[in-house]
């Protein structure tokens, strides 16, 4: 992509990333439906859930930092292989989404009945015995582990020179480790946690790195360099733009989660707060407001009967407490700082700055 190409108004469209990605993904769910069907005819609702879930959606984000953090590494831009192993990180990603789903008992994602919600459906329409809902709990949870799987095998069968996939695995593995500790570390908090103590904040970023931050962009830029055969000078001046920015992208993510709009994120208004997320945003506000309007919050916060009158009592007292001037200014601190620490990386290719540069707006902002 020349330097004076004009980028589109979505970068991770950028070199048409997102529908070789989308194509790579597809080709590869032909593949895996067809052996489904070999197996029995009855896993036809999973093979149609599994493909509706990876293609009618998802911002492509992970695996537009893996191919751009290849570029940045010299990898070029025709190799086939570079968006099969970057589809892979969109597999762990909707691995992890169905899981979430099942954890935060959600109904929907991306406007659609979650998962679990609609293999609970299918047992309610098809008439079966037992209980629907451990029905659906139990497929999402298969489901999920089979995407797991499966992001491991196309990761390892991209198509790429072996020695790139053998100097990446070790990112990529650290990186499914990472998430799935951050994972279990935002199920103990609200738990286990006082979002009223000094640590609460400390606790609440650690949860955010290693469940968001790092797994959204600093270990698919370095895993789309090492690919490329990267060296450590390099990967570490990734993360040092990748972790920084990860951190601002959950930070937005945690203020549509109580604030954004339904018809933008697919989610229920206020949805982490009916889910309990002791978020940053949460921390801060338990800290800026008074004892009696925290405690309401603390109490309130996740509780399995919060109904949408109580939602939006949270959502003015989370507003009323300050925590969001907070949160956009740490927000535009972090970004600040991803910024500097791209322009002083070792990247030769102007253009694949510019578009990690669009990137890094692109996922603070989020209006698309």
């Amino acid at each position: 992509m020349p330097s004076s190409t004009r980028l589109p108004r979505n970068p991770v469209d950028a070199e048409d990333v997102r529908d070789r990605v989308n194509a790579a993904l597809s080709a590869f769910m032909a593949e895996r439906t067809a052996l489904l069907s070999g197996i029995s005819d009855q896993l036809g609702p999973v093979a149609d859930a599994l493909r509706e879930f990876l293609l009618d959606g998802g911002k492509r984000l992970r695996p537009a930092f893996c191919y751009w953090g290849w570029r940045a590494a010299g990898g070029g831009d025709d190799e086939p292989g570079i968006e099969r192993a970057a589809a892979a990180l969109e597999l762990l990603q909707a691995s992890a989404l169905v899981h979430d789903d099942l954890m935060d008992r959600s109904d929907t994602r991306r406007g659609l009945p979650a998962v679990h919600r609609r293999f609970e459906n299918l047992h309610r329409a098809s008439g079966w015995r037992g209980d629907r809902e451990q029905y659906g709990a139990s497929a999402a949870v298969l489901l999920g582990d089979l995407l797991l799987i499966w992001c491991d095998e196309l990761f390892q069968r991209s198509g790429l020179p072996a020695a790139g996939v053998a100097a990446a695995k070790p990112a990529f593995d650290l990186m499914r480790t990472e998430v799935m500790l951050g994972q279990y570390l935002d199920v103990l908090e609200p738990v286990a946690g006082d979002s009223t103590d000094a640590d609460a904040p400390d606790r609440a970023r650690t949860v955010l790195h290693y469940k968001s931050a790092k797994y959204t962009i600093e270990r698919p830029l370095q895993v789309g360099a090492l690919l490329a055969g990267a060296g450590p000078d390099l990967v570490e001046a990734l993360g040092n733009f990748g972790l920084p920015l990860g951190e601002a992208f959950q930070l937005r993510d945690d203020l549509l989660g109580v604030f954004g709009d339904p018809a933008v994120t697919g989610k229920p208004a206020g949805d982490d707060l009916r889910e309990g997320k002791r978020t940053l945003l949460v921390a801060h506000a338990m800290r800026g407001l008074s004892e009696l309007d925290a405690e309401r919050l603390d109490t309130r916060l996740g509780a399995p009967d919060l109904d949408p009158a109580e939602i939006a009592e949270l959502r003015d007292l989370v507003s009323a407490s300050g925590a969001p001037a907070l949160v956009e200014a740490r927000i535009d601190q972090l970004l600040t700082e991803a910024l500097a620490a791209l322009h002083a990386a070792p990247i030769a290719d102007g253009p694949t700055r510019e578009v990690l540069r669009a990137l890094a707006d692109a996922a603070t902002v989020r209006k698309y």
